[in-house]
């Protein structure tokens, strides 16, 4: 037995001896920092009786396809795998020399193949050098001169250093665009961001050549000829001819023929009452026969929108069919059932000042609620109405489960704070007014405002806090403390007033907003010596408890520099307790219209009532004058019924107001809207006769009003000239303010 085990033993110790003596020895040489079984494995290597030319070059292949080595060497022989590597040299620092701007050096950083902690390739730094020139030239250098320069160090290391002369940028000599075009050539220069180089545009940055803004010119065209009905519009090609100094553009423009709305219907899925949609009908019928647009479609759709969230309809889906035939549209509108989904998370990111819960009090969607696209749009425009954030965007992602999403939303905070100042020239000396307002206060969502107006004669300043989103219930809440003090010598009176007052705003229905107010006032009235005898009876101090209230419909398509839709308000004061009291009532209504692209329309119309309860006149201090925004070219209270040689303000006030905005007249690079306007107004009506001189005369004005934002801040400017006036009227000629933010 034990002479059989002992043969056994022997015989495998042969066995392996001789599998040993025909197994290959493997030897790597020239590593330094990488691990001989990196290489094996990289390389695929394994233990072999034999390798032939074939195994040989598949290593090679597979260890030069790692980049980390500059030279490999093998032989094979006497059972030996000889493996003899050089490694690249490591990069240490990258360095660009000449490139001022962070982001530029990020951005060259990911276009380049070589990298910190990186193999150094010579071969590839020629694609180095490529990658940064064509990085130049898409941001307008076309001039830029790059140069590598190696510096050797121990440890087979170098430092990389890229020196760029970046040289200035080509400037657009001329615009062209050919083909079908169809639209004035200055109206298109005007639509598009790249601008041709004037001595007059030397602040505009679009005069330099950036490839990157062709393709934003090219989609800005697509669009403006869409919204004026040309369905099939093609940029056919864009070009550039390129000198050492400047490059012009051509665009070529197929504009087709201009299409025509016949029709617009509805298609209603069975299971969905089409009783909801019926007020659509008003809108598609002001849109048969007019020019094709797509903005005139989005309109439709959020008028739908608005009736789907108004009527609650959940899971409700919406899509558009056009069908073209020979210039003409017609628009199948589909309404269908969408999947029930439900929100599962709503995630917050992006404020770092703000309050997450003043984000979240604006939105229409929480954790469990059925998921509505539409309620989350507006829930967006919601967030972009607090003028908090510069961005807003959304994202919606799968959830835990097929039926459940989730919300992203990231906002990007923006300065909140506003300073602005004014001045008004004028026949009787000028005006100053001066406002700071911080609409985020504490990161609460809160606006904080002070606003004070001076001249020679009189003061006014008032302290207004204000919550748009009081307690998440939506409706505003508003503070606000004031102090008057008048003592001009034509107005027969001086006095000073102090009043608190406290208001709310509550959305009742789909834009009709009501907005209750309490407010108390202490007046302190004297009358001048040279006053009438009349006047000098109302001397005394008054004390005020008064209630407001009022009502406000807003279907403007924007609340800023809106171009359609109408706003119309009506408020009443109601004295509570008053030793003089009081009814006053006030109208305001104005309509927007864009008659062509470039001119947009508006109508303003303003009406004032004050009249006593009691048998004693209406005081001094609350008679009507008119707004210096209604009357343009007026002096506010200089105008109206006199008592002697005093402006004595009026118990009625009307104005109307013509404007025309012109968003064309200047190229947009110019930042600069202008408008002209034409006043009209009156104030008259009074409780008593004495030496009382009045007019029944309408005052009327004209002039232009040019808004531009600056380097420094908005700036508006008003100039006036008076139509039509009564020889004792204060004018006002010129209007100035300047605002800013921080």
């Amino acid at each position: 037995m034990i002479k059989n085990i002992l043969t056994s033993v022997f015989i495998l110790l042969l066995i392996s001896t001789n599998l040993l003596s025909n197994s290959v020895k493997i030897l790597i040489e020239g590593n330094k920092r990488i691990d001989p079984e990196t290489i094996k494995i990289y390389g695929e290597i394994s233990d072999k009786e034999n390798y032939t030319d074939q195994d040989i070059n598949n290593i090679l292949k597979n260890l030069y396809s790692t980049d980390f080595f500059e030279d490999i060497n093998i032989s094979f022989e006497n059972k030996i795998l000889r493996i003899n590597v050089k490694e690249y040299p490591i990069i240490g620092k990258l360095k660009f020399e000449g490139e001022p701007a962070k982001k530029i050096v990020k951005n060259i950083k990911e276009r380049i193949f070589s990298s910190v902690n990186g193999p150094f390739i010579k071969n590839r730094i020629s694609d180095d050098l490529n990658a940064i020139q064509n990085g130049y030239k898409y941001l307008g250098y076309h001039n830029a001169k790059v140069e590598p320069k190696i510096e050797n160090l121990e440890d087979n290391k170098i430092n990389l250093l890229f020196v760029i002369d970046r040289g200035e940028k080509l400037k657009i000599s001329k615009i062209n665009f050919i083909g079908d075009k169809k639209i004035k050539e200055r109206r298109l220069r005007d639509i598009i961001v790249s601008e041709e180089n004037k001595f007059y545009k030397v602040l505009s940055q679009n005069t330099n050549f950036n490839e990157s803004n062709i393709d934003l010119d090219k989609r800005l065209l697509v669009n403006f000829y869409k919204s004026l009905g040309f369905y099939n519009i093609k940029i056919l090609s864009s070009s550039a001819i390129i000198s050492s100094e400047s490059a012009e553009i051509t665009y070529n423009i197929d504009a087709g023929e201009r299409h025509v709305i016949t029709k617009i219907s509805t298609n209603v899925a069975e299971q969905i009452e089409k009783k909801f949609f019926f007020d659509l009908q008003k809108y598609y019928s002001d849109l048969i026969g007019d020019y094709y647009s797509p903005f005139k479609i989005k309109k439709v759709l959020d008028q739908l929108d608005i009736l789907i969230v108004k009527n609650d309809l959940q899971f409700i889906e919406h899509s558009v069919n056009e069908l073209v035939d020979d210039g003409k549209i017609e628009v199948v509108i589909n309404i269908s059932e969408g999947k029930k989904i439900l929100v599962e998370r709503v995630n917050i990111s992006g404020n770092t000042i703000t309050d997450e819960s003043v984000i979240r009090g604006e939105l229409l969607l929480d954790e469990g609620d059925p998921f509505n696209f539409l309620k989350l749009e507006k829930s967006v425009s919601r967030i972009k109405s607090r003028n908090l954030f510069g961005k807003v965007e959304k994202e919606v992602k799968d959830g835990s489960s097929i039926d459940e999403k989730i919300i992203d939303i990231l906002v990007e905070e923006k300065p909140t704070g506003e300073i602005a100042a004014g001045a008004g020239v004028g026949t009787d000396g000028g005006t100053f007014s001066l406002s700071v307002k911080e609409n985020n206060y504490l990161g609460s969502g809160v606006s904080v405002a002070g606003f004070t107006e001076v001249n020679e004669h009189s003061f006014k300043g008032e302290l207004s806090i204000n919550n748009p989103n009081y307690n998440d219930t939506g409706n505003g809440l508003r503070y606000s403390i004031a102090s008057i003090t008048n003592d001009e010598p034509d107005s027969g009176y001086e006095n000073s007033i102090l009043s608190s007052s406290v208001g709310l705003k509550v959305e009742q229905f789909e834009r009709i907003f009501f907005t209750p107010s309490l407010s108390i006032t202490s007046d302190k009235l004297d009358v001048q010596s040279t006053a009438s005898e009349k006047l000098k009876k109302q001397a005394g101090t008054f004390n005020e408890l008064l209630f407001g209230y009022g009502y406000i419909y807003d279907e403007r398509d924007k609340p800023y520099l809106p171009t359609d839709g109408f706003i119309t308000s009506f408020s009443q004061v109601l004295p509570m307790y008053a030793e003089a009291p009081f009814l006053k009532n006030t109208l305001k209504f104005t309509k927007y219209e864009t008659l062509t692209e470039d001119f947009i329309g508006s109508v303003k119309l303003f009406f004032s009532a004050i009249n006593p309860i009691a048998e004693e006149d209406v005081r001094l201090s609350k008679r009507l004058s008119l707004p210096r925004d209604r009357l343009r070219g007026f002096q506010r209270g200089k105008i109206g019924p006199k008592d002697g040689n005093d402006f004595i303000g009026g118990n009625y006030a009307a104005t109307m107001n013509l404007e025309a905005r012109l968003p064309n007249f200047l190229p947009e690079s110019t930042n600069t809207n202008v408008g002209l306007f034409m006043d009209f107004g009156n104030l008259w009506g009074v409780d008593y006769d004495s030496s009382i001189s009045g007019s029944n005369k309408i005052r009327s004005s004209a002039g232009a009003i040019v808004n531009w934002l600056s380097p420094l801040g908005p700036m508006n400017f008003t100039f006036s000239t008076n139509i039509s006036k009564e020889t004792t009227d204060k004018t006002e000629s010129f209007n100035f303010s300047l605002g800013t933010t921080f």
